[in-house]
């Protein structure tokens, strides 16, 4: 379990493909904190420590299954490329984002990221309406394992406000559109949308609303 509190930015250093691909990551302060079997979230991606460097610059070994390259945005960095880290939340730590499992649910597309009021508004848009439902305003969602609170919702297109702390140091101030985003859409929107699916007493969505809900 994560909270979207980014810690580190860290740089691809090599990555080995295969069927379980092997992604090496410089990251001193990750990597000198961690240990073999360790969860680290990757861009928002759960995944687990499989070796260390000994002595500095700290990295850390990781591997990705041919799934979770499909489904992230990991497939696509290469040597140089950096990426968002958070190790995972301990008991006692504090919660500062919200709860993210490192489960990512799809992809959305990077439109533009323009200044506002000192700070910036990114707006990306989603491939299809599968994950549209999960997305309201105020309600939370992490982009590329950060977590983020969302401005306005239409349709399929999204935005999330980034304060400048969060664009310097974190990988979204300097992404390019096009890119596409690992988005993970709030835990409990997704067993709420679970739970009030269609069920033999007639309690759905469609009743809730009718009476006000």
């Amino acid at each position: 379990m994560f909270t979207g509190i980014i810690s580190e930015v860290g740089v691809v250093r090599r990555v080995v493909p295969g069927g379980t691909s092997r992604l090496e990551i410089e990251a001193p302060e990750t990597a000198s904190r961690a240990a073999v079997g360790d969860s680290i979230a990757v861009n928002g991606a759960c995944l687990t420590v499989v070796g260390l460097t000994g002595a500095p610059p700290w990295s850390f070994a990781a591997q990705a299954m041919a799934e979770t390259l499909d489904r992230t945005n990991l497939g696509k960095v290469t040597p140089g490329s950096r990426v968002n880290l958070e190790r995972a939340l301990r008991l006692g730590d504090g919660l500062d984002g919200h709860l993210v499992q490192g489960h990512v649910d799809g992809r959305a597309r990077l439109i533009e990221l323009r200044p506002a009021a000192g700070s910036h508004v990114l707006t990306a848009e989603l491939p299809d309406d599968g994950l549209t439902r999960f997305l309201a305003p105020k309600g939370s969602v992490a982009l590329d394992g950060v977590s983020l609170t969302l401005i306005e919702v239409t349709g399929r297109r999204f935005c999330v406000g980034l304060i400048p702390h969060t664009a310097r140091t974190t990988t979204l101030g300097g992404l390019k559109p096009g890119w596409e985003l690992n988005l993970e859409v709030d835990l409990l929107a997704r067993y709420l949308d679970r739970l009030l699916g269609k069920r033999p007493d007639g309690l759905d969505r469609a009743f809730l609303a009718e009476h006000g809900f």
